[in-house]
């Protein structure tokens, strides 16, 4: 069984802010017509990142060669291009563009785990290439992460058509999607997933409840930071999965995309989609743990020892 994900590559600038961005916002905000708030960076590092690449990464250390699908630009094809490549990760549906920027992502982390994005698509304003599309068969599992709008159209309905089961991880493209799109892909999804915030937009922009979502997808997974997630699926009682301990939050970019590897690695094993956030949950741990979406590292001996720390038996 492959993995395929549709998702960005990019360059994160990530700025960390040491207070709590909420306290800059005026309880009244709404009263003035100009918006202006200043931040003293702390630490500002350019880190190897986006939403695709951060979820093979993180699957790549779990032992997948997944399939990634996304749009670069020539800056791309140096470093970057050979450390997935060495990491196995099937590089056939990146589209290069020689004469376009790869997409570029300005983060400012707060300590206490909020986030403010920027983001350029550059590049990635095209599709991938439509060739790539053949790796794709039935009996292989899928995600839609944020990625060209046009594609995270296109893949679900390829997946569809051709019985694969997917993951919906809008995240920071809600905006960009119109509800047609959002309706269409969530339908027929195994998984919506968003942090609670993300879910909230959703149900704004599609004017769906969070009940009519679970007419549309099998479940529906809310994550909710160092309260762990919720997993809700129709006419069923909400699980909660805690969060693991960790040993210190360096930087909060990139967790979501770690979770949804060990949920995908869980879920390609034939695990439950609780066991299989619990490896997420894992993945994110480590990486939160390190400046940078890409910085962190784990064995799988590393790995069982911290899932069998907060959850007991390790699966892998």
């Amino acid at each position: 069984m492959s993995i395929h994900i549709v998702g960005s590559v990019a360059f994160d600038r990530i700025m960390s802010y040491k207070g709590d961005i909420n306290s800059l916002l005026l309880k009244d905000k709404d009263t003035y017509k100009t918006l202006s708030i200043l931040m003293l960076i702390d630490r500002i590092e350019e880190k190897q990142g986006g939403t695709g690449a951060n979820v093979a990464y993180n699957l790549a250390m779990l032992g997948e060669q997944p399939f990634l699908y996304t749009t670069v630009g020539y800056d791309f094809t140096t470093a970057y291009q050979k450390k997935l490549q060495d990491m196995h990760i099937h590089l056939d549906g990146v589209r290069v563009l020689e004469k376009e920027l790869t997409a570029c992502g300005y983060v400012v982390a707060d300590s206490k785990g909020n986030l403010i994005n920027c983001f350029s698509p550059a590049a990635m304003n095209t599709p991938c290439e439509a060739a790539s599309l053949d790796a794709v068969k039935t009996g292989d599992y899928g995600i839609i992460s944020p990625a060209n709008v046009e594609d995270m159209a296109r893949f679900p309905r390829l997946f569809k058509e051709r019985k694969i089961p997917y993951i919906y991880d809008p995240g920071q493209q809600i905006p960009a999607v119109s509800r047609e799109n959002h309706l269409a892909c969530i339908d027929g999804a195994e998984i919506l997933i968003g942090n609670d915030y993300e879910i909230a937009l959703i149900s704004e922009l599609t004017g769906a409840s969070k009940a009519e979502l679970l007419n549309l997808a099998h479940y529906v997974v809310t994550t909710l930071g160092e309260g762990g997630c919720q997993i809700s699926q129709k006419g069923r009682e909400d699980i909660c999965i805690p969060a693991p301990k960790i040993k210190g939050l360096a930087d909060p970019t990139g967790a979501g995309d770690s979770m949804r590897a060990g949920m995908l690695k869980g879920l390609t094993m034939g695990l439950d989609i609780a066991a299989s956030l619990k490896l997420g949950s894992i993945c994110s741990a480590f990486c939160i743990e390190q400046y940078g979406t890409q910085e962190h590292s784990f064995t799988l001996e590393s790995f069982r020892t911290r899932y069998q720390e907060n959850y007991g038996s390790c699966p892998l």
